[in-house]
C-alpha cells in the first residue's frame, strides 16, 4: 500500500487507512491542523492554541480506532474534540472575556483611511463584544464560535457537538439575539 495521501482521498478512506497504518495520521494533521489551530486561537489566547491544537490531534490519534467513518467527515469530529478540550479552559476563557470587557474603549481618531476607521471601530467594539460573549451560555458560545471562527456548517456543528441540527439553529439564533441586545451601538460608534 502506498503511503501517499492526496487531496482526493476522502476522510472515510483516510480514517480507515489510518486505523491500519498509524503513520498515515500525519495526513489528517496536515489536512486539518490550520483549521483547528485558528478555531482554538479564536476561542482562547494564541499562546495556548498551539498546545490545544496539538492535543486535539493527540486525542484523535489515540481514538482513531474508534472513529466510525459512517458518522461523517473527520473535520467536525476534530472540531468536536477541540471544543471539548476548550471546555476544560472555559473558566479561563470567560475570565478573559470579562477582562476584555473592562477595557475602556479608545477614543475615536478621525482619519480618512478605511483601514484606520475599521481598526478604531474594532478596538471600540472589542470590550462590548467580549462582555456579550461572556454572557452567553457555554452551548450558545460553542455554536456561535464554531460557525464564526471554525466556519462549520450547521450539520458540522451538530456533528461536532453531538446535538441536533435544529438545536444548532436555535442556539445560534439565541446567541445572535443576546449579542445584539448586549452591544450598545451608541457607545460602539462613539
Amino acid at each position: 500500500m502506498s503511503t501517499d495521501v492526496g487531496e482526493e482521498t476522502t476522510d472515510a478512506e483516510l480514517a480507515a487507512r489510518c486505523q491500519r497504518d498509524p503513520d498515515l495520521f500525519t495526513a489528517v494533521h496536515d489536512r486539518y491542523h490550520r483549521d483547528i489551530y485558528l478555531y482554538v486561537a479564536g476561542r482562547l489566547d494564541i499562546q495556548i492554541a498551539e498546545d490545544l491544537a496539538a492535543e486535539t490531534f493527540l486525542v484523535a490519534f489515540d481514538r482513531r480506532d474508534r472513529y466510525d467513518p459512517e458518522r461523517g467527515e473527520l473535520r467536525p469530529w476534530l472540531f468536536g474534540i477541540a471544543t471539548n478540550l476548550i471546555a476544560r479552559h472555559r473558566r479561563k476563557e470567560t475570565r478573559r472575556y470579562r477582562a476584555l470587557a473592562k477595557l475602556d474603549p479608545q477614543p475615536v481618531v478621525e482619519g480618512h483611511e478605511d483601514r484606520v476607521v475599521t481598526s478604531v471601530a474594532a478596538e471600540r467594539m472589542q470590550p462590548h463584544l467580549a462582555r456579550a460573549l461572556a454572557a452567553l451560555t457555554g452551548g450558545e458560545r460553542d455554536v456561535l464560535l464554531l460557525v464564526a471562527l471554525g466556519q462549520l456548517s450547521y450539520d458540522e456543528v451538530a456533528q461536532a457537538l453531538g446535538i441536533a441540527v435544529g438545536t444548532v439553529g436555535s442556539r445560534l439564533s439565541r446567541a445572535r439575539t443576546k449579542i445584539m441586545a448586549r452591544i450598545d451601538k451608541g457607545n460602539v460608534r462613539g
